[in-house]
């Protein structure tokens, strides 16, 4: 698990496109790192980086531990190899543990089979029974994922990688948002919207289709420096070699730092009573209740911002059915028009599903990244709204009298 410099082989693992977005997170943390594959951040760190990358990433899914990397084109090696890895330093034996394996390209093919192999070589090694199970670890967003310790384990090309999840429930799950809209994003997908777009943290916000608040959540926490780990757990703190006292030491300098207010005007509204009762909920178990004007308008009640200049981050219906399609276009477009009359100079993030919303709102639209949102191709797409000509410059081109 450790090199021989003392530092652990670690592992962001992210949506597929948002690797850049969290390489940027990470070098402002002072950390670096390289895409090694869609969806994968690799580095090198020390115990403290581990903790710090669980506590401060917002668009990253979870941080492992790359325990061991090595040959195996037989069981024979790979129980042999397996009964090397320092399981101790990880494993506590009355804390289930559950193997994701997956096999591609390799003579050992059978994943339960290999599953089967590892669980016995950990046994020996510990020297005790481990209640084990295999298979993948559902995006269930509760803390008792804290309590099973995932040991994810990949043979390509007969070689296998045994890593060690230190995150548990997915990072995204910062713990607020229990009430959800039909269609909820992510965390991390609204925090890399917000970060792509380069929202100013002292410009005003809004979400006119906030659905269960995600985006205008985030902005607040984002605002106000709380760390998106902050008030949740995560499964390092259940490893056998866990340092409580350093967890407590970052965790608390990252507190330290916490503005009591967002500082900034943020607004989420929605036309559905549900969308904005589950807002309010979520805003207040955030602890960010107070830094979001939540409103129950269509975007045609909107009213003009309070700003010359701001950000319209928001995450509209895609119409991923033909039927939804010609239902969507008035949308796009009164949201174009909205923008055009009530935001002239300001920056528009949004996601889209297809590139015939996008001219419907006939704005001139740049792409920021790609990804998935629910299993549904999207881009992240962005533009500045032509500012209105001020009184001083249509007078410019008159002749004086």
């Amino acid at each position: 698990m450790e090199p021989d410099d003392g530092t652990l082989s670690l592992g962001v693992v992210t949506a597929p496109g948002l690797e850049p977005i969290t390489l940027r997170e990470m070098q402002v943390l002072g950390i670096e790192g390289e895409t090694e594959d869609a969806g994968l951040i690799t580095l090198r760190g020390s115990h403290i980086t581990l903790l710090r990358l669980n506590l401060h990433l917002r668009t990253a899914t979870r941080v492992l531990v790359r325990a061991a990397e090595f040959h195996a084109a037989s069981f024979a090696e790979l129980e042999r190899r397996s009964r090397d890895i320092p399981w101790e330093q990880v494993v506590v034996p009355d804390r289930p543990v559950r193997l994701r394996v997956t096999c591609r390209k390799s003579r050992l093919y059978h994943s339960d089979a290999v599953a089967e192999r590892v669980a016995g070589a950990m046994q020996r090694r510990l020297g005790t029974e481990v209640t084990w199970s295999a298979g993948g670890q559902g995006d269930t967003r509760g803390d008792a994922l804290n309590d099973i310790q995932l040991i994810i384990v990949r043979i390509m090309r007969d070689v296998c990688t045994v890593s060690f999840d230190s995150s548990g429930a997915a990072l995204h799950a910062r713990g607020y948002r229990e009430a959800s809209g039909k269609a909820p994003m992510r965390e991390s997908l609204a925090a890399a919207m917000l970060l792509a777009g380069e929202w100013s943290h002292a410009s005003p916000l809004v979400d006119p289709m906030c659905g269960s608040g995600t985006i205008p959540i985030e902005a607040a926490l984002m605002a106000r420096r709380i760390a998106p780990g902050l008030e949740r757990e995560f499964a390092f703190q259940q490893w056998a070699q866990y340092d409580a006292a350093a967890w407590e030491e970052i965790r608390d300098e990252a507190a330290s730092t916490v503005l009591s207010s967002a500082g900034v005007t943020i607004i989420a509204s929605d036309r559905d009573a549900g969308a904005v009762a589950a807002t309010l909920s979520n805003a207040e178990r955030a602890g960010v209740a107070e830094d979001i004007d939540v409103r129950r308008c269509s975007i045609s009640e909107m009213e003009t911002p309070p700003s010359d200049s701001g950000w319209l981050v928001t995450n509209p219906p895609y119409g991923v059915r033909v039927s939804d399609s010609s239902r969507l276009f008035p949308l796009y477009s009164r949201l174009g028009d909205l923008l055009r009359d009530r935001c002239a100079g300001w920056s528009v993030v949004m996601l889209t599903a297809d590139p015939r919303m996008e001219r419907a709102t006939k704005l001139s639209l740049s792409e920021l990244f790609r990804t998935r949102n629910g299993g549904i191709p999207v881009r992240c797409m962005t533009a500045r709204v032509p500012a209105r000509a001020s009184a001083g410059r249509e007078h410019a081109a008159e002749p004086a009298n």
